[in-house]
């Protein structure tokens, strides 16, 4: 059998999605993370497949994971003990970050708190110029005691930030040959390694988080390949980036920092292709899991990739309150709303939704695990949107008594609300919660939400996306096949890439053909090496990207690079600066800043339609909540499968592992590619 895997591990279910290539057969599951050894639940569902197709681990061609452990090690603080060592006079550039106030209108301003304590930062003697000069030599006698002063310390792993250090390596390779050559036992993150590019701020921030993340990455790979081989896989274990592509292990062992977003980006990748196939250039992904829901604008077919995404924000909605991570990563907003979030009362009266979350342990109330707070699964429960005896396909039975008692402890008896009133506005508040930040998100990006179509999945996604995409005035919804584990079928249909990149800081004027090839040759080497280890033997492509802007300026555009030809870049970076501003500059000079290369390899991917002939079934109704009666109502009950022709809502459509809402008024179709579209009713 020709048989590929992706995995994706959340913060409340572990998806897997199994694809037959020779077939096209799809096998879907999802498990309860086992948050506390998240390798644990990877093997259980894996065990649990292989006994439903017997051999499937020896025939699994491909397994392709993400992973939520980079981002919760870095919220929760539970990484390694990381130190830094940075150049004499520089140590505090995570506290004095850019000097840059995200609100001018807030004295009481903060930021997250530095992942290596003051107490663990250390300066070496050593300066390198912006021009890659030496200008002060490092003195090695000195950063070796420093190195065994740390060890001391209790510090396993380190992050080299050296200034200049993109622009001349040598000295953080010193550091890194005076660990070898003595043996010390220390894990080394070097920026000239992790983010090669200018801007101290980011390239610091980025390689100490590399170094935080990494021992707990490199254990936690570990464990799974371990696994993977006394159960018999002995191919390589693939892993999704933040940027969309896929690679090797060892690659990611190596910059773990590029798996910050792997799990959510595999869904808006998925979405983008789902959103081309009907039709769509302009799509808005939206994710709703147990722990949280993710929203991505995709504009003109184009995946959003950014290198200035954040993490960690103490203002969820304010830019340049979080921590940056300056590797390609889809631009994505994640919030604190999905169906394990908190329902609570504040001291104003009013219903709040998360962040905190139940998770996997102890879940929902209506699990029946300890849980006794009440959560939007709970509300869902109790409005009948959830069917109790058939959860997860009927692997899990629900307790609505134990939902009930939930939500009328913690917010229908404190408003003085019925449990199915207090579960309507639970409802209502998060789906609001979602709409203001995707509509807050859309617009700073400059999206049209009324000519983009939603692509809703996700455990909750094809639940809410009905009211979230009213509220924000999109017209129609597509729900996938398998839309519960969506995005690790987004992980099959991306292809092996890798990026890499270094900062040439050049006007363009002096630029030649010539030393573009030179500088972009050791960039595709790198790549290439990469991407090689994910597909042996694939013919490999490159994307050259300029980031330019003109002299003097503090921020760069990416540029794709057609030609060396500086005529051409020249014509192109207007042409980008136009776009993006509304207006160009003929009198300020254009210069080149850093030079990125893009390594993809020409693969087979999965495909995210499909489409069968509806199954034969008849539709059963049960009573769900109506809001725009607010009242309870008779809905049809059927299986997504056996949809065929229009429906009329309101209805629920039952997948495993996910239920569609289509609300009364709306009209459903399934597609030949086995997608479902919904248009909206029209708004009054």
């Amino acid at each position: 059998m020709n048989l590929r895997m992706g995995c994706d591990v959340g913060g409340t279910f572990t998806d897997f999605l199994l694809h037959d290539l020779d077939t096209g057969a799809i096998t879907t599951l999802k498990v309860p993370t086992t948050p506390d050894a998240p390798e644990d639940g990877v093997m259980q569902g894996l065990a649990t497949l292989a006994r439903q197709h017997p051999g499937m681990l020896t025939d699994l061609m491909a397994l392709i994971h993400g992973t939520t452990l980079v981002i919760n090690a870095i919220l929760e603080r539970k990484g390694a003990e990381t130190a830094l060592i940075a150049t004499t006079g520089f140590p505090d550039i995570l506290e004095t970050r850019r000097e840059i106030r995200y609100d001018i209108y807030d004295i009481r301003q903060r930021f997250p708190a530095p992942l290596v304590p003051r107490r663990r930062r250390r300066e070496v003697t050593e300066r390198i110029l912006a021009d890659g000069s030496v200008d002060i030599p490092l003195n090695e006698e000195e950063a070796l005691a420093i190195l065994r002063e740390l060890i001391a310390d209790g510090v396993t792993s380190v992050a080299v930030c050296l200034i200049h250090a993109y622009a001349n390596p040598v000295h953080e390779q010193a550091i890194a040959r005076l660990v070898r050559d003595h043996d010390l036992a220390l894990d080394l993150s070097l920026s000239s390694e992790v983010l090669p590019e200018i801007q101290e701020f980011e390239r610091t921030a980025t390689t100490v988080i590399n170094a935080y993340v990494r021992p707990k990455v490199n254990t936690y790979l570990g464990q799974i390949e371990a696994g993977l081989a006394r159960s018999g896989y002995a191919r390589p274990l693939f892993l999704m980036q933040s940027g969309g592509g896929v690679i090797a292990a060892p690659a990611a062992r190596a910059a773990p920092v590029r798996l910050a977003e792997s799990g959510p980006v595999g869904g808006a990748l998925a979405a983008r292709a789902l959103a081309e196939a009907a039709g769509y250039m302009d799509a808005i992904a939206f994710d709703m899991g147990g722990t949280t829901a993710k929203t991505c604008l995709i504009a003109g077919g184009e995946m959003p990739v950014t290198r200035t995404y954040e993490v960690d924000r103490v203002h969820r909605f304010k830019k340049g309150s979080g921590t940056p991570i300056a590797v390609p990563t889809v631009d994505l907003i994640e919030i604190g709303a999905g169906g394990g979030s908190f329902a609570s009362v504040d001291t104003l009266g009013l219903i709040r939704i998360g962040p905190e979350s139940a998770a996997a342990d102890p879940g929902p109330a209506c699990y029946g695990r300890g849980g006794t707070r009440a959560t939007v699964t709970d509300a869902n429960v109790l409005l009948g949107y959830l069917d109790p005896s058939d959860f997860l396909a009927g692997a899990m039975q629900l307790d609505i008594q134990a939902a009930e008692d939930a939500i009328a402890c913690d917010v229908g008896t404190p408003l003085g609300m019925t449990p199915i009133e207090a579960a309507a506005a639970i409802i209502e508040v998060v789906n609001e919660n979602m709409a203001q930040a995707a509509r807050m998100y859309v617009a700073e990006r400059g999206g049209d939400l009324e000519r983009a179509v939603m692509v809703a999945f996700g455990g909750g996604g094809p639940l809410h996306a009905h009211q979230v995409a009213r509220k924000l005035g999109v017209r129609e919804i597509l729900i996938p096949e398998a839309a519960g584990v969506f995005s690790a079928l987004g992980f099959l249909a991306a292809a092996p890439a890798y990026e890499v990149a270094r900062s040439r800081p050049m006007l363009l004027a002096e630029v030649t053909p010539e030393i573009l090839a030179e500088t972009f040759a050791p960039l595709a080497a790198e790549a290439e090496a990469v991407v090689s280890q994910a597909a042996p033997g694939a013919t490999i492509t490159h994307k050259r990207i300029a980031e330019m802007r003109y002299v003097g300026q503090g921020h760069q555009l990416r540029v794709p690079l057609a030609t060396l030809d500086p005529t051409a870049i020249a014509a192109a970076f207007t042409a980008t600066y136009h776009a993006a501003y509304g207006y160009a500059y003929d009198d300020l000079e254009p210069e080149i800043v850093t030079l990125r290369l893009a390594a993809v390899a020409d693969q087979p991917t999965a495909p995210v339609t499909g489409g069968g002939p509806a199954t034969e079934i008849v539709a059963t109704t049960r009573q769900a909540w109506d809001p725009t009666i607010g009242r309870m109502s008779a809905h049809q009950v059927l299986p997504f499968a056996a949809v065929s022709g229009v429906i009329t809502g309101p209805a629920l459509l039952s997948q495993p592992g996910a239920t569609v809402l289509i609300g009364a008024g709306a009209q459903a179709e399934r597609k030949p590619g086995g997608w479902l579209a919904i248009k909206l009713e029209a708004r009054s």
